[in-house]
């Protein structure tokens, strides 16, 4: 493969990508639109669907303020889409925890995705599955780090 073959190949990649982030964007908006919520109440879900969470851990998580997730989790607690627990060990912490309606909800949007990505994903052979993993791993660390460094450039 000759050099600009190369060069083309990366272009139709990082074009890939970028399209990619958009097509999840606007899934993330649909999302958001069915379930009712703002996008930031449905990143919080998206935390919760993997499991238990505190107050504290979905701030930083979020990069919200305290106030910020209290005012979000009141939201979704008056939709039914979270709990709050007092943690076992701890009775002055809370647990937030998804709700079945709300995990059942999500499923509808996010089920189908994840069963036909399975499928699409199936036909690659192992190889092809850990060069893949390196890539998806590399593109969040770069997404990571230059959210990093925007978060910390000077405020107009």
């Amino acid at each position: 493969m000759s050099r600009e073959d190369v060069e083309a190949l990366r272009a139709r990649v990082g074009h890939e990508s970028q399209a990619l982030q958009a097509a999840v964007d606007n899934i993330d908006q649909a999302a958001s639109v069915f379930l009712g919520i703002n996008r930031t109440d449905l990143r919080c879900l998206e935390v919760l669907m993997q499991g238990e969470s505190t107050p504290g851990a979905l701030a930083a998580e979020l990069g919200l303020t305290s106030g910020s997730v209290t005012t979000m989790l009141d939201r979704l607690a008056k939709l039914d889409y979270v709990t709050r627990h007092p943690e076992p060990g701890d009775r002055r912490k809370t647990v937030i925890r998804i709700t079945p309606e709300a995990m059942n909800r999500a499923m509808q949007i996010y089920g189908p995705i994840a069963e036909e990505g399975f499928g699409e994903i199936s036909t690659y052979t192992a190889a092809e599955l850990n060069l893949i993993l390196d890539f998806l791993t590399r593109s969040r660390q770069l997404q990571e780090r230059h959210r990093a460094r925007i978060a910390a450039l000077p405020r107009p």
